[in-house]
Order: structure tokens, then sequence, then C-alpha cells
């Protein structure tokens, strides 16, 4: 099986699913010629020319509005927000007028598109090029989220998601674009919307996650692993819908949870499946769900390597969860 990293793995799917699907349509700024600021979406301008690889304007809310109207007729567009950051001025047109088509027309309107966008810090972008904005989306209803943290995964959840009904944020994190390299099998698969995945099986605790922070987590575990704690650790692949007999089930085999993600702690996703555990799962509970974030301040420039979730920051996390 090839060996390939992230921005490969959704480039592949891209390629693949519009060889398969003629409805499918890219747009965004730099996603043609250039191939998108990380690349991820080179050659394809080539491939398949300028009416279904379209260069945009700088205007996020004229991306989302144009991919919306290009779904009500009949197409898929993928329209690429170059960073999540830049959403913000589309959110009107995600939230208003996207998440809430299929239900306001009874059906009639599916409105299915998929938007990609990177994610999250690690690459020195400063407060604007860095930030976790998930939560936002998860909050409203009529869109799924899928967050993948490798190109196995990257590349099936983009399938699934390309053949999905429903309008998808699909948050590809950046800081492991080409860090993170894996096998890939030959031909067509997906992975399935919706499923977490066990990244590493253990019986003391069990760590939530997901995206780039995955990998810091696995790292911890095995640094925990030399103090006779075995962490269990649950890459949830997907916010919304969200796995929760995957997590429900781990909290009771363990009897302690930790979360970690790199957004702000308050009204972060982790305050969501903290809320779930103490709803389906509190009496399985040994000591308080913990949760190790980002801080409640602008993604810093310079400290950002202490703003981000840390292995010594999961640690001191497990560390007290352990001793409670």
């Amino acid at each position: 099986m090839p060996t390939i990293n992230i921005v490969q793995a959704v480039n592949q799917a891209l390629r693949e699913e519009m060889r398969r699907d003629d409805r499918i349509v890219v747009l965004g700024e730099d996603v043609g010629r250039d191939g998108g600021v990380f690349r991820a979406t080179e050659g394809l301008y080539d491939e398949f020319g300028p009416d279904r690889v379209m260069d945009t304007p700088l205007a996020e809310s004229g991306i989302i509005g144009t991919a919306i109207g290009m779904a009500i007729y009949g197409l898929n567009p993928v329209p690429e927000i170059q960073f999540l950051d830049f959403i913000y001025p589309a959110f009107d047109q995600i939230v208003t007028n996207l998440a809430k088509l299929r239900y306001r027309s009874g059906g009639q309107y599916s409105c299915h598109l998929v938007v990609r966008a990177p994610y999250g810090g690690g690459i020195k972008g400063g407060h604007y090029h860095s930030q976790s904005s998930e939560a936002y989306f998860t909050h409203t209803a009529g869109l799924k989220v899928v967050i993948p943290s490798n190109p196995y995964d990257t590349k099936g959840l983009l399938l699934s998601s390309l053949r999905d009904p429903d309008p998808i944020i699909f948050l590809e994190p950046k800081r492991i674009y080409r860090a993170v390299k894996g096998e890939i099998p030959e031909g067509d698969f997906t992975v399935p919307i919706g499923k977490a995945r066990v990244a590493r099986e253990g019986r003391n605790v069990s760590i939530f996650t997901y995206g780039a922070m995955l990998h810091v987590v696995l790292e911890a575990a095995e640094a925990a692993q030399k103090n006779g704690v075995e962490a269990e650790v649950v890459d949830l692949r997907t916010l919304v819908p969200l796995d929760i007999d995957t997590v429900i089930t781990s909290v009771q085999k363990t009897g302690r949870a930790v979360i970690v993600h790199e957004a702000p702690k308050t009204s972060g996703f982790g305050a969501e499946i903290s809320a779930l555990i103490a709803e389906r799962a509190i009496e399985y509970l040994k000591g308080p769900v913990l949760r190790v974030t980002g801080f409640d301040t602008p993604f810093p420039y310079t400290l950002e390597e202490y703003y981000l979730p840390s292995v010594p920051r999961i640690l001191k996390a497990l560390d007290k969860i352990m001793q409670y």
C-alpha cells in the first residue's frame, strides 16, 4: 500500500471523486492554478479545467453563497476556506441558509456541500491563522462536523462526506498536513461518518480527542505507561454526529475521563462531552471529568507552545485524575 500524507490524501479523495461524479466542483481562493495555499488541490485545475476548479475573489461570504446556490441546483460543490479563521464573513450564510435549507424546504432541497478548511495552531500563524472554531458549528443543527487525524481517515472521511446528503464542515489539521504519514489501500474505500476509533487500548483512564491533538495525546499515553497508567485514547473523528456509544463504553471501562482539544476551554466541544458523560455514565466515574485545552485568550504568536495542549499538561491531568 502506498504511504502518503494528509495533503495528498485530500488531493486523492477529491481527484478520484471528481472523476466518479461530474457534479463535484471545487471553488475557493487560489485553489485553481496555484493548487491552494497548502497545495491540497494541486493538479485538479489541469485535469478538470476552469469549469470545475474555480479561483474566486477573496470573499468568503461570496464563496459559500455561490456554493449554496450551486448545491440547490444539483451540483456537489466543495468550497475551500483558506484558513478556518477566515470563515466568519461566511458564518451567516452557513448557519442561516446552508444548515437550515433541508428543514425549511421540507426536504425538497438537501443542499449538499462540503466546506473544507485547515484549522488549528502549530505553524506559527498567529491569532488569525491558528484558531479552532469547531464548536461554533457543532452548535448549529443541520451541519455535520468532521475532523480527521491521519491520512487514512482523511481520505476515507472526505469520500464519505462527498457522498453524504447533508452539508458538512470538514476541518483539516494543518499542523500535521505533512508531518503525519500513513498507508492507504488501493481502490475505493470510505470511513463512516459518526464512528469514533479507539486509537489505543487502556484500562485506567479514557482520553478523548481529535485532529492534530491525537498525536500529542498518544505521546502522553506512552509516557504515562512508564508510570503504570494505561490510558485508552479515543479519536472522535466526527463531532457531529458524535459516537457517544464509544465514549460511554470507554468511560464505563476505565472510570475516568480526560478531554483534550486546541480550542479555548469555555464552551469548547469538551464541555459537551463532559455533560454527556455526566448524564449517561456518572455512576461509573471515579473522579471529575478533566479538560486539557487552549486558553480563553486570543491565540498567541510567541507563546504558541504554551497555549497548545502539550504532553506535560496532559500528564499533569492524568496524574490528578489518578490520585483523586
